[in-house]
């Protein structure tokens, strides 16, 4: 298989968010959302991981740069095309791939990413689509008759029956580097916003007679943050996530809603764990243990056959 690299668009300013922080190191899990998506591409034994960062860059740098990732700064905000445009120098022009990915997006699984790079072959493109009931905001999957991805196109631009498609871009995909050094510099921003789209690639593919292969996904894999409300959601489904894992490595919740993990969790199996635990840092807990309501482990190790009582 190609090497693959990626590159992570991490610019944005998050007014929404309303904060002084920027909004990649907003926490999910106890972890800044950017490095959710950093440890995803480690995952995927990623040759090189690029984060383009623009807004905070002072704030953002240093975290990303110690989990090994390299930065480039996008000075102006273009549009996504013209933030991948500032990874191209760190890009090899070879026959490695290059999966572009957000900062803001921290629930995807590696499993659906390397389903994407599975697909891929040869100098195909591959994006991951989602189906959601309000597409609203969302670029549009245009297909042609035969099911065949022809291109995206962003609401603004779209007529009342393009607006109708439910299958909706996450801005995820897969390009082959040779591809992008050749596409990227081509871009144009004659769009009503004006900005440099990357989902301009997918019709510039299809011209150029490269294959376009959508991945389906769950849309909870993919979904932004650009409020605090979204944020909550995010860590409501990263938590429930973990509930269910460790669950099924054997342990009983009282309440699968009310454990909060914020970091590393392992738990032995036949534990029991009451209501309101709050993990913090790195958390080790035998098995058959019991942990009452109410409680929070930081930074610790609990041996096998141990009680904790609440509070």
């Amino acid at each position: 298989m190609n090497a693959l690299d990626v590159v992570i668009l991490a610019a944005g300013k998050g007014t929404r968010m309303k904060s002084s922080l920027p909004k990649v190191l907003h926490a999910v899990g106890g972890r800044p959302m950017v490095e959710h998506v950093i440890r995803t591409a480690q995952a995927l034994d990623a040759r090189r991981v690029v984060v383009v960062l623009g807004h905070g860059i002072d704030q953002v740098a240093p975290r990303v740069e110690a989990l090994g990732a390299v930065t480039v700064e996008q000075r102006e905000q273009l549009g996504t095309g013209h933030a991948v445009q500032q990874a191209l120098p760190a890009l090899p022009d070879d026959h490695a791939r290059t999966l572009i990915l957000y900062g803001d997006v921290p629930l995807t699984r590696t499993l659906s990413l390397k389903r994407l790079a599975d697909v891929a072959h040869g100098d195909a493109l591959a994006l991951l689509t989602t189906r959601l009931d309000n597409p609203q905001g969302y670029g549009r999957i245009v297909r042609d008759a035969g099911g065949n991805v022809l291109r995206i196109v962003e609401e603004k631009d779209a007529d009342d029956a393009t607006r109708a498609i439910r299958e909706v871009n996450t801005g995820i995909m897969l390009v082959p580097n040779r591809f992008l050094h050749h596409a990227l510099p081509r871009l144009k921003n004659d769009n009503k916003q004006g900005e440099y789209y990357l989902t301009d690639l997918i019709a510039m593919a299809r011209d150029a007679g490269h294959a376009v292969i959508a991945v389906d996904c769950p849309a909870d894999e993919t979904q932004g943050v650009n409020d605090r409300l979204q944020l909550a959601e995010v860590e409501r489904v990263h938590q429930r996530r973990i509930a269910e894992q460790v669950i099924v490595a054997g342990v009983t919740l009282a309440d699968p809603a009310r454990i909060d993990v914020r970091g590393d969790f392992d738990c032995g199996n036949d534990t029991v764990i009451d209501i309101n635990l709050v993990v913090e840092g790195t958390v080790r807990v035998g098995s058959n243990c019991r942990i009452g309501p109410n409680v929070v482990l930081k930074d610790c190790a609990i041996a096998d056959n141990v009680e904790i009582r609440a509070f």
